[in-house]
């Protein structure tokens, strides 16, 4: 919004933007669920907090995990099917919460049946919302990769990956690890570089270095 509004007005502003507001933004759809029937229950009693029994991970016979989330009738049905559920046989109808613990026991037991790469086979494709839980050493293995977190079709953000061949992956040379491993930073790596290319500040003018910290120097008034 501020890019927008220095297009239209000319003049800049302060974006202040910190992690107590951030954190208190992501926590606005459970805070503003809770006036309602999507959480209005005690923790572990809710739709999306474990509670509900197709909106949950469930382990598989090789110690894998099938992560479900069939909210939808329609997804619900689907999921029935892959898991040969007949519908009658469901303890109620599902909106009726005291059923959730038989329900939540008969799918746990189901999933026990079969390994991971079975439930993959017999949900891929479908519209069950059911889908294997990967580690990500299992992603690494696999070749995934790590990706921009916001596709700019224009100016593509900078890679993560080496060759990236489209702008959904950046452009650039990508970085050491290809974003499976860093050998991170010491304090003060790279510090008096960024500082020349973003402030212009330069040691001996605007600061000077004191025991491995940054230390500012008094302005002299040009006056």
């Amino acid at each position: 919004m501020a890019l927008l509004g220095r297009e239209r007005t000319g003049r800049g502003q302060v974006v202040e933007a910190n992690m107590v507001d951030g954190s208190a933004y992501l926590a606005s759809m459970p805070r503003l669920a809770m006036k309602g029937p999507m959480w209005d229950e005690a923790r572990g009693e809710n739709f999306l907090d474990g509670g509900c029994p197709w909106y949950d991970t469930y382990e598989t016979k090789d110690g894998g995990y099938m992560a479900v989330g069939a909210l939808e009738p329609q997804f619900f049905a689907a999921l029935l099917k892959g898991l040969r559920i007949d519908p009658s046989s469901l303890p109620g109808k599902r909106e009726d919460r005291s059923t959730w613990p038989a329900l939540a026991d008969l799918f746990t037991k189901t999933f026990k049946s079969k390994p991971r790469a079975e439930w993959e086979q017999v949900f891929d494709g479908t519209d069950a919302c059911c889908t294997p839980v990967f580690s990500q050493a299992e992603l690494e293995a696999a070749g995934f990769d790590q990706r921009p977190i916001v596709t700019l079709k224009n100016t593509p953000a900078k890679a993560i990956i080496q060759s990236a061949k489209d702008v959904a992956q950046g452009q650039g040379i990508g970085v050491e690890g290809q974003g499976w491993s860093s050998m991170g930073l010491s304090p003060g790596d790279g510090g008096e570089e960024l500082l020349g290319k973003w402030m212009g500040w330069r040691r001996g003018r605007q600061y000077e270095l004191k025991d491995g910290g940054l230390v500012l120097q008094q302005q002299q008034s040009k006056l």
